[in-house]
């Protein structure tokens, strides 16, 4: 099934899916949006990140502690603590029993600083990123390894609280029946003002219209010259001074009326691409496709995940089981499956914006560079 836009993806949407909302077109809209983040995260599932992310957790400014900003999805720096197995009679799997093992004892976990999550419920729903506590310069995530007939098992790392990169998700455009789109354009600049204020390598735009960078060393001294060449340098470096604040910003952008392509950009695109460090476009034919095999014309493996998606769309309060944050179990298996088996495909879904003349691969690379950094030295 084709789509010529997004926006005739929506009304379909709105029609076979929404049709009970009073708003079904914003319904849909935001179950697009939804949709984006899912297969950002998966996506990310995919690469091997899991274990280093978190989910809308406050990020601080660089050199300004006052003002957070809660970003999707950050990759933290990563430890392994332990592993654990449990009976399926013992579910749920909540964020005090997990702080209760006698493996993290050392941990001295206080009562106030544990969440009240839980990382499996008894109704098999799924708390991807589960944090237990925070304490401090570090959280604790748990993450479900398996759950089989009778038993489970389950992983606790613990992430320091400054990433080593951001991705986040954004639909961009103009609305069906609006000749503009003020709501769009300034949610390109709130992403464009965190992605540009979070790490220490700083944006500078010079006279020639090239972008420059600049970092400066405990010293007082600066490092600076073109970004993208002073980026790689950073990333690929050892040296403290120059890793232990920066933090690699990543937007995803898709579609939000057929105005614009990843060829020819509008005013919110290129107000991000000259913020992010990377910037990725999901086409319009990924995301049609990611819909069409997951609800209309389901993909095997997808079928678990279309019954969570449908099951949490009927007009009823409390039942959503199919977002980045809860999923169902059995959703969140068939994704992993259809992301495993199709992710050449998947990866041909992006677009790279920004820099200029990138591919996917090396996006990754300097992702996996940055997660198996000796950070416990670099931030000693």
């Amino acid at each position: 099934m084709s789509y010529p836009s997004v926006d005739q993806l929506q009304k379909v949407l709105t029609e076979k899916v929404f049709h009970y909302a009073k708003d079904s077109k914003k319904a849909a809209g935001r179950a697009l949006g939804t949709l984006v983040e899912i297969i950002t995260f998966y996506a990310l599932k995919s690469w091997g990140l899991e274990r280093n992310v978190a989910i809308e957790k406050p990020l601080p400014e660089f050199g300004n502690d006052d003002i957070t900003h809660n970003v999707e999805y950050s990759l933290h720096p990563s430890t392994h603590l332990m592993t654990a197995e449990f009976s399926r009679d013992a579910l749920p799997i909540t964020a005090k029993k997990i702080a209760k093992n006698p493996q993290l004892a050392e941990l001295r976990i206080s009562a106030d600083s544990m969440k009240s999550h839980a990382l499996l419920t008894n109704g098999l729903i799924l708390r991807n990123s589960c944090t237990v506590c925070d304490l401090g310069e570090t959280f604790i995530n748990a993450y479900l390894d398996q759950l089989g007939k009778e038993k489970g098992r389950y992983s606790v790392v613990t992430l320091r609280r400054r990433p080593f990169a951001i991705f986040e998700c954004k639909r961009v455009g103009v609305e069906e029946g609006m000749r503009k789109g003020p709501q769009t354009i300034e949610k390109a600049k709130q992403g464009a003002y965190v992605a540009r204020t979070v790490s220490s390598l700083q944006k500078i735009r010079l006279t020639n219209g090239s972008m420059g960078g600049m970092i400066q060393k405990r010293d007082g001294s600066f490092r600076h010259g073109d970004y993208y060449k002073l980026m790689a340098e950073i990333i690929a470096s050892g040296d403290p001074e120059l890793l232990s604040h920066f933090i690699l910003t990543v937007g995803v952008v898709s579609n939000h009326g057929n105005w614009f392509t990843s060829e020819n950009h509008n005013k919110e695109l290129k107000v991000l691409a000259q913020s992010y460090d990377w910037l990725l476009f999901l086409t319009d034919a990924g995301i049609a496709q990611f819909i069409d095999e997951l609800l209309f014309h389901p993909a095997k493996e997808l079928v678990a995940a279309k019954e969570a998606f449908l099951s949490s769309y009927t007009g009823q309060k409390g039942v959503n089981q199919f977002t980045k944050v809860q999923i169902s179990l059995s959703a969140d298996a068939a994704l992993q499956s259809y992301f495993k088996s199709h992710m050449k495909v998947i990866e041909g879904w992006f677009n790279i914006i920004a820099p200029a003349g990138k591919r996917l691969a090396v996006l990754k690379d300097e992702l996996d560079t940055l997660k198996t950094k000796n950070w416990q030295e670099i931030h000693s």
